[in-house]
């Protein structure tokens, strides 16, 4: 229970989430299938709260004396990715956030699809479903590398 627990944690950290927690759980041989369903939902449980509080937040600390430097940062990194996908997706734009959030790279995940949802003001319910959309082809993706089927395959040439 304990390294669920944690498998559970290091899915809400940001830059972490999921694609940390899944290798985790593989390294400690849990369960396959009980660790994804505990990746995905610790992954998904501050997405609510950064949707809607996350922008307001930032915007009110953004010119605050210690932390003002960092939030501004978060803004415009929220603002940036969220403008990216925009001008990419055109009309697929919930698709490309789904892409975004399920594509593990560095920068890209829930926390940073979430917020860029928020800044770009769409769809709360809309952008739910398609940010766990993206957690479950993340967790695809995570699951394949860290069994080692990549390099399997890559064996195979």
């Amino acid at each position: 229970m304990k390294k669920y627990l944690i498998v559970f944690l290091i899915s809400m950290v940001p830059l972490i989430e999921l694609r940390g927690a899944i290798p985790y759980a593989v390294g400690f041989d849990l369960p396959l299938v009980p660790s994804l369903i505990v990746a995905l939902l610790g992954n998904m449980v501050p997405v609510p709260l950064i949707f809607l509080f996350a922008r307001k937040v930032l915007e009110w600390g953004k010119d605050k004396k210690y932390i003002g430097g960092f939030f501004t940062w978060c803004l415009e990194k929220g603002e940036k990715g969220g403008r990216k996908l925009e001008a990419k997706a055109g009309a697929g734009l919930y698709v490309a956030l789904l892409l975004f959030v399920g594509i593990p790279l560095p920068g890209t995940g829930a926390w940073t699809g979430t917020l860029a949802a928020s800044i770009l003001d769409m769809d709360f319910k809309k952008s739910m479903l398609y940010i766990f959309l993206g957690l479950v082809l993340a967790a695809a993706i995570m699951l394949l590398a860290s069994l080692g089927v990549f390099g399997a395959i890559d064996l195979m040439k």
